[in-house]
């Protein structure tokens, strides 16, 4: 897996046999000097990560920022494990890791050894990678996990529509996405509306203005949006995209270290 190791934060398509379980692999560089705290935020995924000098851990689903110190020089990788998939891989509810980072050896002791705080990064994602194919293929994904937030990725979607569409109660789909997702379906559609609204601002789309985006991405208007985007980023709309243009660094998917 050819991948140079420089300052910043980079994704990459996972092998296409795990495309159904990983939305990514990907690697994070903090500078030598100048580093500034990191700021996470919800992406619906759940991660396996491994950090230079400290060793592996789990990242649990989040439903608000995550800010950390980076350490200066610091070296991550990690599998980012699709909504559905992540709890059938690790094999447990995800509800229980909800905002939590939980290391390796307390869930998984078996895989502590093969991820090693000494190995190189090279080392290090290759290993990520391949562990994540070995759980994916010991525990594959819930289908109607899956198949639910594919479906409630469109913002006008309700969850008690998708259930019935997909054969199940309500209830029945809340409990299997607090087991494969961390959270139910309703938190599950904001956190993708707000990655949407991200996705658009990555994109250069505030051109339009903040209404007109709210609109484009699914918020009832712009007061929705700002509601949202306090709760899960701890910021306004206008904050983050001037954090954005500025190109500062402001990890949107990436792990603090």
């Amino acid at each position: 897996m050819g991948v140079r190791f420089s300052d910043g934060y980079r994704e990459l398509p996972p092998p296409t046999a795990l495309r159904h379980t990983l939305a990514c692999l990907w690697v994070r560089v903090v500078p030598a000097q100048g580093a500034a705290p990191s700021r996470v935020l919800p992406d619906a995924c759940s991660d396996l990560i491994w950090r230079s000098g400290k060793g592996a851990f789990i990242a649990g689903p989040d439903t608000g920022p995550m800010v950390g110190p980076s350490r200066p020089g610091a070296v991550l990788v990690g599998a980012r494990f699709r909504p559905g998939a992540g709890g059938a891989a690790l094999g447990l509810p995800l509800d229980e890791l909800r905002d939590l980072r939980v290391d390796v050896g307390d869930l998984l002791p078996g895989l502590a050894p093969r991820l090693d705080p000494e190995l190189t990064p090279a080392a290090a994602l290759r290993q990520v990678a391949l562990i994540a194919a070995e759980l994916a293929e010991t525990r594959p994904p819930d289908a109607l996990v899956g198949a639910a937030a594919r479906r409630l990725a469109d913002p006008r979607a309700r969850s008690a529509v998708v259930a019935g569409e997909l054969g199940v109660s309500e209830r029945h789909l809340r409990r299997r996405f607090l087991d494969g997702v961390g959270y139910g379906p309703k938190t599950l559609q904001r956190v993708l509306r707000f990655r949407r609204f991200l996705t658009r601002l990555e994109a250069g789309g505030t051109g339009a203005g903040l209404a007109d985006l709210a609109a484009d991405c699914g918020f009832a208007d712009q007061a929705h949006l700002t509601r949202e985007c306090s709760r899960l980023a701890g910021l306004s709309p206008a904050a983050i995209a001037r954090l954005r243009t500025r190109n500062l660094e402001y990890d949107l998917a990436g792990r603090p270290s």
